[in-house]
């Protein structure tokens, strides 16, 4: 493994200071995917096909001296146009790259398999001992009075996954850096693992550091980190603020993610995700080479090609597997539908208190299109990024989003009161819940 940088170790005197500034931030963070809701509750919310082209100019990403100005939440285009057909060239990872890794190289795919109740191993840990825990995903704390979401297990047809053991993980980690990259939902994954993780570690031997886009949590007598960077786009963008980025338009570098590596680069164990906020419509691309502020137009799925091919550049070119661990986690589902599960009703997440059972059932929340692009991106890496394929799980789960049974922070009109399903959150996963198994997949695969 890398040498892990050294950090200050300075205790923190201030706790609650640092838990309510946390706080905060994620609140923000949360208010905005609130309006990624209302894309998502229409049926047809899917990117708009990209133009065709009948030729390509392909670009080299992440240069050194590329743009000359940082983008921020006051950037603005001051022109846009059509997509000129440019593509991101991304460096030959090599033959050495080998194949990806994934459960399909094992005997056994534990992605494939079926949610068992288990009220005697699960949760792993219970929502009011964890001082992390996001007032957004507390969903017992804010009235869910039904539990049985924290009791399934994830069950692989013909294998076990690893059984968790949290002194195994800390020895895994010892030394090291862990970071999820991402939007609010690998935001709620970080959180998760900080909250398996925790408890076997004493108050004043950790502590959590909030830093605005990377906040860390530190447990002094492992030398170890866990820690989230905001980065819900991967590339360089507009909303790269963790709290101001409530923005009307998107504003994306697509061949540069140099702002973020910086951040990521010495981290041991890297945890991306990227999906959410490509589904927001039509995406503004200022080139780095751009240096009059003149933009184009492409749509989400396109957009976000882009920026995973900047994103694979870095990869091919940075990642040396023995010594650093990539995994990117695949699309996380929404449930807005209750008809695609339940012929003939009209409700969402609101009030579902059981997973599906319909083996391979599959629903408009998780874009089949993104996805295979995604794969297509992902295999060109071979063994330097790991799979952790959560989305045909994560579909039977329509059980498990907060719905109504989280804090919001704007006020709900008397119209929204009198009918939850209007405004659940049917995006984001209870804790505990959903995201405790995409760290067992991590530990398995650790």
């Amino acid at each position: 493994m890398s040498v892990t940088p050294r950090w200050s170790r300075k205790k923190s005197h201030f706790p609650l200071l640092a838990v309510l500034l946390l706080a905060f931030i994620t609140c923000s963070i949360l208010y905005n995917e609130f309006s990624i809701q209302q894309i998502h509750e229409s049926p047809d919310h899917g990117s708009t096909p990209t133009t065709p082209q009948t030729s390509f100019t392909y670009v080299k990403p992440n240069l050194p001296n590329g743009a000359s100005e940082v983008l921020d939440r006051f950037s603005s285009c001051n022109s846009t146009r059509n997509y000129s057909g440019k593509k991101i060239q991304w460096v030959d990872p090599g033959t050495e790259s080998g194949r990806r890794r994934s459960a399909r190289q094992e005997s056994c795919d534990v992605f494939s398999g079926k949610w068992v109740f288990d009220n005697q191993s699960y949760p792993l840990y219970k929502e009011s001992d964890c001082p992390y825990m996001s007032d957004q995903l507390a969903c017992h704390k804010h009235g869910r009075s039904d539990l049985q979401y924290q009791y399934w297990r994830w069950q692989p047809h013909n294998c076990n996954l690893k059984r968790w053991n949290v002194t195994e993980m800390w020895e895994k980690l010892r030394g090291k850096r862990l970071m999820f990259v991402g939007d609010s939902l690998n935001r709620g994954q970080w959180i998760s693992m900080v909250c398996l993780l925790q408890s076997v570690i004493p108050a004043d031997k950790k502590s959590m550091t909030p830093n605005a886009q990377l906040t860390i949590f530190r447990a002094e007598e492992y030398n170890a980190t866990v820690e989230f960077l905001w980065a819900p786009l991967l590339v360089e963008s507009n909303s790269d603020d963790p709290v101001n980025h409530r923005l009307s338009e998107r504003i994306i570098r697509p061949d540069s993610v140099l702002k973020h590596s910086s951040q990521w680069e010495h981290a041991d164990i890297l945890i991306f995700n990227s999906y959410l906020w490509w589904r927001q419509g039509p995406v503004k691309l200022l080139w780095s080479s751009e240096e009059n502020g003149n933009c184009e137009e492409l749509d989400g799925l396109g957009a976000m090609e882009l920026a995973m091919g900047a994103w694979a550049d870095w990869v091919a070119s940075k990642v040396i597997p023995q010594k650093k661990r990539v995994f990117f986690v695949t699309t996380s589902p929404t449930h807005f539908w209750s008809q695609e599960w339940e012929p003939g009703s009209e409700g969402n997440c609101y009030n579902q208190m059981r997973p599906i059972t319909l083996e391979g059932y599959w629903g408009s929340g998780s874009d089949l299109p993104t996805m295979r692009m995604v794969d297509k991106v992902l295999s060109g890496l071979g063994s330097k990024v790991s799979v952790i394929n959560i989305t045909q799980l994560s579909e039977y789960r329509k059980d498990g989003h907060p719905s109504i049974y989280r804090k919001f922070w704007e006020t709900l009109s008397p119209q929204q009161l009198a009918n939850p399903a209007s405004y659940s959150d049917c995006i984001h996963w209870c804790l505990p819940g959903v995201p405790d198994v995409w760290n067992e997949l991590i530990f398995h695969f650790l």
